[in-house]
């Protein structure tokens, strides 16, 4: 079976991150009085669908468990998605990781459907699809966000919606690609032909390879290669 269907992260995968979303989410729990979280505990809850990685923070940094209501995690949230939403919408910075759109589009000349997929709400992803212009640029097929499944990563649940839009039915048929531990677990659970992780985002090289991805890069570029012979050969129409 061929490649039918490339499903992306987004913040540290293909859009360039430079911590930007874990101060961002470090600050909207810092604002409702946790100052004990630690930069290196939001890193390791990055890629998670965001509501559900504020409750993991808090059942590590809130000793009255009775406080960690649907509601505060909803406020919290909030206020992360505001914070955000208003970074994208300013930064001047806001970019494609290298090689990121060049890539998108390859594999799309090689008849395989591109996906995005996110930790982020859609309000958020819309954002940065609009700053990148991606969907002038036609660049992707299918966007799926956390709040628009029953569960995000790392259940399948985002990339089984995806398959169902692109009428792929085997899991053989898809890869995945990321930059965090979710993103590879996600991968697994779906059931991927391939589970690539990239070392663009929160997550160095061996911090990844314990997670066992099929492969490990540096540039997504190396995609083609990786996948070189699983691609749809597409032909050429013959000349009359």
């Amino acid at each position: 079976m061929k490649i039918k269907l490339a499903v992306f992260d987004m913040a540290g995968t293909t859009v360039q991150d430079q911590n930007y979303v874990g101060k961002a989410f470090l600050h909207a729990l810092q604002s409702f009085g946790y100052a004990s979280v630690q930069p290196r505990e939001v890193q390791a809850v990055m890629g998670y669908e965001k509501p559900q990685a504020i409750r993991t923070l808090l059942q590590q940094h809130e000793p009255d468990t009775s406080k960690i209501k649907d509601s505060l995690v909803h406020e919290i949230h909030q206020v992360f998605v505001s914070n955000m939403i208003d970074f994208y919408r300013q930064t001047p910075n806001i970019q494609p990781t290298p090689h990121a759109e060049e890539t998108l589009q390859k594999l799309q000349e090689r008849g395989v459907k591109i996906g995005l997929n996110t930790g982020f709400s859609r309000d958020i992803a819309e954002v940065i699809i609009e700053r990148l212009r991606w969907k002038e640029k036609g660049l992707f097929h299918y966007l799926v966000a956390s709040d628009e499944v029953s569960q995000g990563r790392p259940y399948p649940h985002m990339i089984f919606k995806m398959m169902s839009m692109a009428g792929v039915t085997e899991p053989t048929e898809v890869v995945k690609i990321g930059d965090t531990k979710v993103d590879i677990e996600e991968g697994k659970n779906v059931g991927c032909r391939y589970i690539i992780a990239v070392t663009t985002g929160a997550y160095t090289r061996e911090a990844l390879a314990a997670y066992q991805p099929t492969h490990i890069v540096d540039d997504l570029s190396e995609l083609i290669d990786i996948l070189q012979e699983d691609l749809p050969v597409l032909t050429k129409p013959s000349s009359l």
